[in-house]
C-alpha cells in the first residue's frame, strides 16, 4: 500500500477478512526516559506516568516463570497491545507485524475468511455486514446479529481484533459461531466453512420499467479501484440517457474517505462540503467536493441498512443533506470515528481514533447512524423468499 497516499483513516472496523476505512498519518513523538518514569510529549499535550510496575513485572516473569526463557518480542507486543486496549476504544488497536500484513491483504479485496464485517455496538460483538455471496451471507448472518461465542468461547470482553483472529482461518476450515438474531431470545449455532473470497467493489446493471431506463449501482466497498470503476459507470449513464439511478449502499462497510468524497462529487457541486471532521478540542475540518457534479440533475435513490457504515454513511449523509438523493431502507450502523494508521518501524501498525465525522449539516454519524427518508424494512422472511421490498420501493420512486 502507498504510504504517501493522502487519505484520512475512516472509521475502521476489522472484518472477518475485510477491513473498512483506511488512510495514513505518521505522527512524530518525543520520548524521554527518567529511570522508571517515562514522559511522552506529543504536540503540546504531555503525559507522565510511572512505568516501574511494567519493568518489575517483566523482570519477575523472566526470572520466575516456569517455562523460561520467554520470547521477549512476544512479551513486548503483548504489553503494547494491553496498553492500547486500556484506552477502552474498540477501534484504537495495535497490530503486530503478522496482523498488519493480513490487514494490508484484506484491503485488496481478496482474503481468506467467512466474508462478514464485525464491530462492537452497545458492548456486544455484532455483525455489521455479511458480504454478498460469501459463506457468511449463505449461512444467513444478518446486520445486527450478535456474536455470543466463537468455537464455544464467549465473546464477552473480546476486542474486535481478538474476535477476528479467532474467526479467521485457512480456506476450507470451519468455525462455529453462536449467533443471536435481532428480536430473538435463543441463539443459533452456525458452522461456517471459511473460503478464499474475492470482493468486487462495484457492480452495475440496467433495469427498464414502464419505458424508463434505470441504472443500479451496487457499491460493496470504497476501495482503490472504486473511483475508476464508478467514473466508467457515470460515462455510461451520461451517454445512455438514463431516467434515474439507484445507488445500493446496503451492507457496505466503508473504505477510503477520499473515494467517498470523489464519488459524492458526482452529485455535489464543487467546493461544497461533503463531510466534516471534528478532532480534539472541537477542532473542525471540512472536506469539500471537487469535480463536475455530472449526476446532480439525475433523480437518485440511495438504499441503506444497518450494514451501511463509515464511508457509506458519509456518501449517504452528503447526498441527503444536499437534497441530491432520497434515502430508502433502514437506519445505518453509525460508525463515524476517524482512525489514523501509524506504521511502526518493525512492520507493526497502530491505529488511533483521532476524530469523528459529521455530515455537511453537522449531524453526528458516530453511534447515531442515518435515518432514511423513507423507511422500508427487510425481514428475514423477505430474504428467505428472495424478495427485496427496499429495491422495489426505489424502483417505484423512479417510475
Amino acid at each position: 500500500m502507498d504510504q504517501k497516499k493522502s487519505l484520512n483513516l475512516i472509521a475502521s472496523v476489522l472484518i472477518l477478512g475485510l477491513v473498512f476505512g483506511i488512510g495514513y498519518g505518521v505522527g512524530s513523538q518525543k520520548i524521554r526516559l527518567e529511570g522508571s518514569n517515562i514522559t511522552i510529549q506529543r504536540g503540546n499535550v504531555p503525559t507522565n506516568g510511572d512505568y516501574s510496575l511494567l519493568w518489575e513485572t517483566l523482570d519477575l516473569l523472566n526470572r520466575k516463570y516456569v517455562d523460561r526463557p520467554l520470547d521477549q518480542q512476544e512479551l513486548l507486543y503483548g504489553a503494547v497491545a494491553g496498553l492500547v486496549r486500556a484506552v477502552g476504544d474498540p477501534y484504537t488497536v495495535f497490530l503486530d507485524p503478522k496482523e498488519a500484513k493480513e490487514f494490508d491483504e484484506e484491503l485488496s479485496g481478496s482474503f481468506n475468511g467467512i466474508g462478514a464485517e464485525i464491530g462492537i455496538k452497545n458492548d456486544q460483538l455484532v455483525v455489521i455486514a455479511p458480504l454478498e455471496g460469501t459463506p457468511a451471507a449463505k449461512a444467513g448472518l444478518l446486520p445486527g446479529d450478535g456474536i455470543l461465542a466463537i468455537n464455544g468461547e464467549p465473546t464477552n470482553g473480546l476486542t474486535v481484533d481478538q474476535a477476528v483472529s479467532k474467526i479467521r482461518g485457512p480456506a476450507g476450515s470451519e468455525v462455529t459461531l453462536s449467533i443471536l438474531h435481532k428480536d430473538e431470545r435463543q441463539p443459533e449455532e452456525k458452522i461456517i466453512q471459511r473460503a478464499r473470497i474475492e470482493i468486487k467493489s462495484l457492480k452495475f446493471e440496467t433495469n427498464e420499467i414502464d419505458g424508463k431506463k434505470i441504472g443500479i449501482i451496487k457499491l460493496n466497498r470504497f476501495g482503490d479501484d472504486t473511483k475508476g470503476l464508478f467514473d466508467h459507470v457515470v460515462d455510461v449513464v451520461m451517454a445512455g440517457n438514463y431516467d434515474g439511478l439507484i445507488v445500493d449502499l446496503r451492507n457496505n462497510p466503508g473504505g477510503y474517505l477520499e473515494t467517498s468524497i470523489e464519488i459524492a462529487s458526482n452529485w455535489v457541486d464543487s467546493g461544497k462540503v461533503v463531510v466534516k471532521e471534528v478532532r480534539f478540542n472541537d477542532e473542525e475540518k471540512s472536506y469539500p467536493s471537487s469535480g463536475l457534479a455530472r449526476l446532480k440533475e439525475l433523480k437518485t435513490v440511495v438504499l441503506i441498512n444497518g450494514g451501511s457504515a463509515s464511508a457509506a454513511e458519509i456518501l449517504a449523509g452528503a447526498l441527503q443533506d444536499h437534497k441530491k438523493a432520497t434515502l430508502v431502507g433502514d437506519k445505518t450502523f453509525g460508525k463515524g470515528s476517524v482512525q489514523e494508521l501509524n506504521l511502526m518501524k518493525d512492520g507493526s501498525d497502530l491505529k488511533i481514533t483521532t476524530g469523528k465525522w459529521r455530515t455537511p449539516k453537522g449531524r453526528d454519524i458516530n453511534k447515531n447512524g442515518l435515518e432514511p427518508d423513507i423507511k422500508v424494512e427487510m425481514t428475514r422472511e423477505d430474504i428467505e423468499a428472495d424478495r427485496d421490498p427496499q429495491m422495489d420501493k426505489a424502483l417505484e420512486l423512479l417510475r
